[in-house]
């Protein structure tokens, strides 16, 4: 089949890749001069070796625990799968180098204003600003903001430090010569709860660094154009806003299930419809006991990165 992939990041070079190995044409094109995604933490739990080959000096540091810190309690959350510290930008450009070794064609500096019509399936992993999801005329998701910067300073600590807000979390994270200060929260609020963040711990904030973080699981019901993608679908993790496993899963579900668009919109909520729903429930739980009922929590827990199991 003739496919059109919108959007060259980790998720379309990834279908890419696959779809052109089971015999398939396919074309993927990128509104940018340069494949990468600039501004992301990249701190991906290490199933992402369960998606495509590892490659030596992509990951830059390993992190195990993340210490969680409320105003009258603080614990430890130990990581099942260890958690990749990485360049989002590389990672995205080694994932197109398996495309295009596969004979995966990619068309660079292309925005597309309408659904390309020569293809058999258009599939859009066109990021939170999706202009696949706007041109099936879907709804939006819900955006929260991710800010990000940066402090000079020598950390190799295996743990990286959070603070939850009322609808996300402040963080800090040792990325070997510098160390990494970021919130994720509702865009109104998220800049004056950095500010003041900041200044408590006595960090100057420099470079400052801002993307949408979309949330909420947006389903296409056309049998022939369909988004994938953690961002173009809404499908981030409600706990730490990150996207690429869930993504890489969602493509997995597409793959298994194509062509047959309709079966994979139906398995796709199913399986994330029930992780939304158990994800958004611990979340506020933990919230409510972290806040009013510390005594509860255990000072020490194992958790899965990415799944509610």
């Amino acid at each position: 089949m003739k496919i059109a992939i919108i959007g060259c990041g980790i998720t379309g070079s990834y279908l890419g890749w696959r779809l052109r190995g089971l015999g398939h044409e396919v074309t993927i094109f990128e509104k940018r001069a340069e494949i990468g995604k600039a501004v992301c933490s990249g701190l991906i739990s290490e199933r992402l070796w369960n998606f495509i080959p590892k490659k030596d000096g992509l990951v830059e540091h390993e992190i195990s625990v993340a210490n969680v810190h409320f105003k009258k309690w603080s614990g430890r959350l130990k990581f099942r799968q260890k958690m990749l510290l990485m360049s989002h930008a590389e990672l995205d450009r080694y994932v197109a180098s398996l495309a295009e070794k596969a004979g995966v064609k990619i068309v660079l500096n292309h925005k597309v204003d309408e659904l390309p019509t020569i293809f058999d399936r258009v599939i859009g992993t066109d990021g939170a600003l999706s202009a696949t999801r706007k041109l099936l005329r879907l709804k939006e998701p819900h955006f929260k903001t991710g800010l990000q910067f940066f402090v000079s300073e020598k950390n190799s600590d295996s743990f990286v430090d959070t603070w939850p807000t009322k609808n996300g979390f402040f963080w800090k994270i040792p990325r070997g010569s510098r160390v990494e200060y970021g919130i994720m929260e509702e865009p109104a609020v998220a800049r004056k709860m950095l500010d003041e963040f900041c200044e408590t711990l006595g960090v100057k904030i420099e470079g400052l660094q801002a993307w949408p973080i979309p949330s909420g699981m947006i389903v296409s019901d056309n049998p022939t154009v369909t988004l994938c993608g953690g961002d173009a679908c809404g499908l981030t993790k409600p706990w730490s806003g990150g996207g690429v496993i869930w993504s890489l899963t969602a493509a997995n579900i597409l793959l298994r299930n194509f062509p047959d668009f309709d079966k994979y919109h139906k398995e796709l909520k199913r399986f994330f419809g029930w992780q939304l729903f158990k994800t958004k429930a611990i979340n506020k739980l933990g919230y409510f006991l972290g806040n009013y009922a510390p005594w509860l929590l255990p000072k020490e827990r194992e958790i899965d990165s990415d799944f509610i199991l």
